[in-house]
Parts: C-alpha cells; structure tokens; sequence
C-alpha cells in the first residue's frame, strides 16, 4: 500500500490489514517516505485508534530489521519493559526488576530506552551507574550468557527509526511507536511483563504477542496510573502461558503489603536520583522502593518460568533483595559493559 493512500485510508477512520500495515511501515523504515507523509500518517493512525493488526504489522516489521541479539531463547529468558506514559516521574522500576529477576536465575534481555515523558528512563538510570549503552549486539549476548543479564539499547537496535526521528519530534504526541517499543524485543525474548499506561492496550497486546509466538506473558496496568505492578492501587492484568489468556486484578494485599496511598515517595527529579534509589531498593533499605520491585521482579521470575505462581515469583524476590546479591548483580553488569567497550 501506497503511504499517499494509507494517510486517506486511516484519516477516513479505516483500520489497516496486517498486510497493508506491514507494505507501509516497511516503506518508512527503509526512508522511503518524507517526513510530512510520515507525520500525517503517524497523526491519522493515533486519531483513529491503533488496532491490533496495526500493532502486529508494525512489530513485525521492527522485529524484521532490527538488529538481533541472537541467544538461545529457551527457558528463563525474558524481559522487563514498558510503554512508559504515565508520566508519573517515579524511579526504575523495570529496571530494578530486571537485576532483581537476574539475581534469581532468570536470563533478562531488557530493552530500553532513555526517558520520553519521565525525568528518567532505563537507559537514563543505567548511564548513570556507569553502564556502557552502546555494546554491539554479540556483546549483549554474552553478557545475557555470562551474568544473565543484559540491556538493549532501542537506538542501537532499531537504527531504521532513525527515518521517523524528525516526524515525532515535530509533532511531539504519542504515536503507535510508543507502543511499538516492548513488542520489538532485539534478543526476541519468549516471555515478559510489560506495563502499559492504560488497561485498553490489555487484550490487544495479548492478541499481539500470542500471533508473534510469545510464551509467557504478563500485560499489568495499575489503577492509580502506574505502568507497573503499584503499591498504591489495585492492578489490572492480562496473561498469556501456553496460548491461554486470562485476567484478573491484584493488589498488594494479595502479597502481605499494606496499600500505601500513593507512590509520591517514589518520585524521582533525576536519573542520579533514581539511582539512588534503586540501589536502596537492592539494599532493603527504602521500603516503599523495596515492595513495589519486590512485585515487578515477583512477576519477572514467574513469567521466565522458575516457579509456579506470582506469590512465589514475589517470595524469591524478597530473598534475594534481603540477601544483597541484587546490588553485586548491578555491578557485574557495569563491569561487564566497560570491560567489552574498552
């Protein structure tokens, strides 16, 4: 499809084919297109309403070019990542999980990128602890081998975005690409917990996944905002294992934490200062920062599969952020990432 007749086609409220969608964004991420076309496409499609086989045309096409990490995708692999959105200014939380899950046998392929609408996104917070962001791809691997874990960088994987730069920079809203992000996983990671800013992404996200072969899915949405797992609120949450989905609501009660009223003890002004807390969360030490990484990372170790439920995945993550190991975990990845770049 023509990207000419694709701008009529979404702003006369039509909904793309996968197939139509999969012609188009090709188009574009091979620059194909000029920024204006890409502009009004981007801008039809958010005022229409992005559909499932949008959102599955566009990951494949992502996935398609990017730039891979190629590790065995067997079991434990997975990833922490989010939409982001919620422009709630709160520290790492995804990150944090993703070194807490590490710590607890999983092999995490994060993907992540610096902070859009909040003061600090994971590249942001990793930067910060000294963590090298532009490791080529075998590198990434061999850390994800070596000390299970590893961070992709979205720039230096998906380098075809480089082609819509400009277009979502001028028009400065949200686009289909800001959900495009954690369903285009560079290492093509099975399993996942993927927080989205609102629960309507829920099922679609699940259709998603499940056309594109995932294994183990968690899609979570808190009530008070979060695109995470919250303390403050009930959760919402869509999940995929073995090709069946189910929902239902958690809430931090259901694992022996007191809800708190809001998470403004998590509010960060800077990624040196979610750094800071994170590494209290490691420590034990920040309760708040503590119980809600205790829950994402809970949720991270049951969808790598390495126990049967989440109050389980939520129990190891407690025992490993009382024993410390999450903060040596954090340092062999800072470590590693100098130590390859040099």
């Amino acid at each position: 499809m023509d990207i000419r007749e694709a701008i009529k086609y979404v702003i006369s409220g039509n909904d793309l084919e996968k197939k139509q969608m999969i012609s188009v964004m090709r188009s574009i991420m091979l620059g194909q297109t000029t920024d204006a076309q890409n502009a009004a496409f981007l801008v039809g499609l958010q005022m229409k309403g992005v559909k499932s086989d949008e959102l599955l045309g566009g990951a494949t096409v992502m996935r398609e070019l990017s730039t891979k990490v190629n590790v065995e995708p067997g079991p434990y692999l997975v990833d922490t990542c989010g939409t982001g959105g919620s422009g709630s200014n709160k520290f790492n939380v995804s990150t944090a999980a993703a070194i807490v899950a590490a710590s607890a046998g999983a092999r995490v392929a994060k993907h992540g990128n610096r902070g859009a609408t909040s003061t600090s996104g994971s590249a942001d917070v990793l930067e910060a602890a000294g963590v090298r962001l532009t490791l080529e791809a075998d590198k990434v691997a061999m850390a994800i081998e070596q000390i299970g874990v590893g961070f992709m960088f979205a720039p230096a994987h998906h380098s075809a975005m480089k082609h819509v730069i400009a277009a979502r920079k001028e028009i400065g809203v949200r686009t289909i690409f800001n959900l495009l992000g954690p369903l285009t996983n560079p290492a093509g990671s099975p399993n996942q917990i993927i927080g989205v800013f609102d629960p309507v992404w829920i099922p679609i996200f699940l259709e998603v996944l499940r056309e594109l072969g995932s294994n183990h899915v968690m899609i979570v949405s808190a009530d008070d905002g979060l695109d995470e797992i919250s303390i403050a609120s009930e959760t919402q949450v869509g999940e995929l294992k073995g090709g069946k989905v189910t929902t239902y609501t958690i809430s931090p009660n259901d694992f022996g934490i007191e809800q708190y009223p809001d998470c403004s003890s998590l509010h960060i002004n800077s990624a040196e200062e979610s750094l800071v807390m994170l590494k209290q969360a490691f420590a034990n030490e920040n309760q708040p920062a503590a119980e809600i990484v205790a829950l994402n990372a809970g949720a991270a170790i049951y969808v790598a599969n390495l126990c049967e439920d989440l109050l389980a995945g939520v129990t190891k993550a407690r025992e490993v952020l009382e024993s410390g190991i999450a903060q040596e975990k954090f340092d062999q990845l800072v470590q590693f990432t100098q130590m390859a770049d040099g």
